[in-house]
């Protein structure tokens, strides 16, 4: 990183980003800082909704986990995701509990010895930057989806995690849920054959129509707006490029696709990913991809429209739009389709009512995300979706959006991810950043 790790040892590892002079006498509640024993130490980085709502109440109910520290560039929302795990201590442990940390910078909080793990739910454009540097700090990594904006970031964000050895998870609900792992587990099982093709949709935008043309706006004093933007280039401020300020919702950043693929790759990570689940090619790609689409105009500028094919080497064939949310695998004895949330339908009453028999595959009973993520740390081993597999999820959404944006039919090699003659294409596969944070 280009800012000096030095200037940030001189300050405290663990207070909040001020200067700190340790007191004569210790606080009780610092001697209860560190989490119990056989509990994992977790800081979360980044407190909008995702986490304010779904990420930090799992980790807090979570006998495996204990959150020490959180961080985030907007002030209000650190102090709230503060205020959430203080309170739920202190109800937990029957006395006024203030071990949870705040860090307006994710670079002063990795320097922690005592953070086990940290949970990395920001924008997507800081998604590979943070995670490089958790791994370079030795932390286990949880990260949203998607995990990355372009291929070849994901692929830097790899061979990070593969250098550096720690347990990963892609922070995504969808494996687990009890509907879509026991679609995998009959298609995996050969209940309906011979995989030949399978269909998948995203449902379609939900935060309202595209925008005009939004004013220049002053920067809150709440948001250091700067390391907000981080790796991406300078823009001048605007809310709905952002998000609510002292509020959440949606925010208008998942529409802007200097921070987000748009819908194709933030529902895409989940579905894409039972597709790629199922089809028992998590480690590797499609060969050949096109697709057509089109794009909101404006401030908020992703994909509002895309029907896209891809063909494996196999010969299976993939057909993604924006519809509904589901997966449909259809083979050469039947078919299944399971739909978001609990919709599970077949050819057949009896390929549903099949169980595993000797020698197969079975996916009943999965952990969720966290707990998945958490016992993997305990164990040693890696989890159920490491971020290898999210990454050659989100590279389909990616290369679909690159067939729309070129109009042309990829030629894809999944081995050396690379674009077979297509220099226009090719370009796409990397974005450049804005190297006064993070550089590779």
């Amino acid at each position: 990183m280009s800012l000096e790790r030095r200037d940030f040892i001189k300050r405290t590892a663990i207070g909040t980003a001020g200067a700190f002079v340790a007191p004569t006498v210790i606080p009780s509640y610092l001697l209860d800082r560190r989490a119990p024993a056989g509990r994992i130490n977790v800081a979360v980085i980044g407190l909008g909704r995702q986490t304010v709502n779904p990420n930090i109440p799992q980790f807090l109910k979570s006998s495996n986990a204990q959150i020490v520290a959180v961080c985030d560039v907007d002030k209000w929302r650190l102090a709230n995701g503060q205020k959430q795990v203080n309170d739920y201590y202190s109800q937990q442990k029957g006395f006024s509990y203030k071990g949870c940390d705040v860090y307006s910078d994710f670079r002063e909080l990795l320097l922690r010895k005592d953070v086990d793990a940290v949970m990395i739910a920001t924008p997507d454009h800081w998604h590979v930057p943070m995670t490089i540097e958790a791994a370079r700090a030795g932390k286990h990594i949880s990260l949203e989806k998607p995990i990355s904006t372009c291929i070849e970031h994901g692929r830097q964000l790899v061979k990070a995690i593969k250098k550096h050895g720690v347990i990963t998870r892609n922070d995504s609900e969808f494996r687990p849920l009890p509907k879509f792992s026991k679609a995998v587990e009959l298609v995996r099982n050969g209940r309906i054959g011979k995989v030949q093709t399978i269909y998948v949709a995203v449902p379609p935008e939900l935060s309202g129509d595209p925008l005009k043309p939004e004013p220049t706006m002053p920067v809150p004093e709440e948001l250091n707006y700067d390391l907000w933007l981080g790796p991406a280039f300078e823009a001048p401020y605007t809310e709905k490029r952002v998000h609510a300020i002292k509020a959440y919702g949606r925010p208008g950043w998942m529409r802007v696709d200097s921070y987000c693929n748009g819908m194709i790759s933030n529902w895409g990570a989940h579905l894409m990913g039972i597709v790629q689940w199922g089809n028992n090619t998590e480690y590797t790609g499609p060969v050949s991809i096109e697709g057509t689409g089109e794009f909101d105009k404006g401030l908020w500028n992703t994909l509002n429209k895309f029907d896209i094919k891809y063909r494996y080497a196999s010969g299976v064939e993939v057909f993604f739009k924006i519809e509904r949310p589901y997966v449909r695998f259809v083979g050469t004895d039947g078919w299944i389709e399971v739909e978001y949330p609990d919709k599970l339908s077949a050819s057949s009453q009896s390929i549903l009512d099949s169980k595993p028999g000797s020698g197969d595959i079975s996916f009943s009973n999965l952990l969720s995300d966290k707990e998945d993520f958490l016992q993997a740390i305990k164990d040693g081993k890696q989890s159920f979706e490491p971020l290898e597999t999210a990454h050659r999820t989100i590279s389909m959404c990616q290369l679909g959006l690159i067939a729309v944006k070129t109009g042309s039919v990829i030629t894809w090699d999944p081995e050396k991810e690379e674009i077979i003659n297509d220099n226009a294409a090719s370009a796409m596969l990397n974005i450049p950043i804005r190297e006064k944070y993070f550089k590779f």
